[in-house]
């Protein structure tokens, strides 16, 4: 039977990630093209040509910010940038040759140290591995995650927060660019797009990772270690903070701040949470496991970030949906662009 350990070890190889994160931008790609492929063939023939322009810009500024906002906030908070394949390639191969001039193993373990130089490793492999007790090999080639301390806490939220932040703005001016380039009227769209960003941002991202660091910082402040004590903390956390708070917060900031400046005659509408909000939650898994030590989560935050990006470009709000004389209007602003 396959051990627990021997999962997290597979999943966490850095070479499995560094090639995760490296298809992301194509993963990217092709789910939004194929998204603007449907967005056209469900419109109308004289809106098409419109449409696909500005799905495009909005969808196109997403990808872009969202492949580029980890070099982005790890320039920004100092953070280590992962190595590239060759790097690890290399870096492993060092590890392995150093390894075998020093222990003599059987000829199976050898093998599969071989092929870890510049090759990923299946789960059967890293098993057996593990059950020849060869722990000092594989934590250098595979470090298992670690705890972080207090002091690390909101160094790694402010790396989470900035790199969610820039596919929002990338979504925002991508939206607004959009709109300059096929409508007349396009500075009425402004205020839905900066309010719906602000909106993504707090109650789906920033907030999230300050409930789950305000959280990790009091276990720290107990002693308490476990794993699951951590994770359930940071997820009570994110409860709190993101998905309670979060709209609260971020529709008065749009009440008394932004509607007020930007759009005076709907300075009272407000945005309330949906079923594809909550989904948007998936993001703080993403949260939990990077600040829990886990490395494989990691590339996938472009495409988890990419979405509230997107929402924010098109500006989406659903205040007319009260209002079942609105509904096609609604329907028009989620699907416009």
């Amino acid at each position: 039977m396959i051990k627990i350990s021997s999962v997290g070890k597979f999943l966490d190889q850095p070479l499995l990630t560094a090639k995760i994160k490296k298809n992301v931008p194509t993963v990217l790609t092709l789910g939004c093209s194929a998204l603007v492929l449907e967005q056209i063939n469900n419109s109308p023939k004289e809106d098409r040509k419109k449409i696909g322009i500005k799905s495009s810009i909005i969808l196109g500024a997403t990808i872009l910010s969202a492949v580029n906002a980890s070099k982005i906030a790890s320039f920004i908070t100092k953070r280590e940038i992962p190595k590239s394949i060759a790097e690890l390639k290399k870096h492993n191969t060092e590890i392995v040759t150093d390894y075998l001039s020093k222990h003599t193993i059987d000829e199976k373990s050898e093998k599969i140290l071989q092929k870890a130089k510049t090759k990923i490793l299946s789960l059967k492999e890293i098993d057996f591995l593990n059950k020849k007790s060869h722990s000092d090999v594989m934590n250098k080639l595979i470090p298992p995650p670690e705890n972080i301390n207090a002091k690390d806490i909101f160094k790694d939220i402010g790396w989470l927060s900035i790199f969610g932040a820039i596919p929002v703005a990338g979504g925002l001016i991508g939206g607004i660019a959009a709109d300059k380039l096929t409508k007349k009227n396009w500075k009425e769209g402004i205020p839905n797009k900066v309010n719906e960003g602000i909106y993504q941002y707090l109650a789906n991202i920033f907030l999230c990772n300050v409930g789950a660091g305000i959280a990790l910082g009091i276990l720290e402040k107990c002693n308490i270690k476990s794993k699951a004590a951590r994770c359930v903390g940071m997820v009570t956390g994110i409860m709190l903070t993101g998905v309670i708070g979060g709209s609260a917060i971020a529709n008065y900031i749009g009440k008394k701040f932004i509607n007020p400046i930007l759009s005076p005659k709907h300075k009272d509408e407000t945005r309330t949470p949906e079923l594809i909000d909550i989904g948007l939650h998936t993001d703080d898994i993403a949260t939990v496991a990077v600040l829990s030590g886990l490395k494989w989560i990691e590339p996938s935050l472009p495409i988890l970030y990419s979405v509230s990006g997107y929402r924010a470009g098109i500006g989406y709000r659903n205040h007319h949906n009260h209002n079942p004389k609105h509904k096609e209007k609604a329907h028009f602003l989620r699907n416009e662009c």
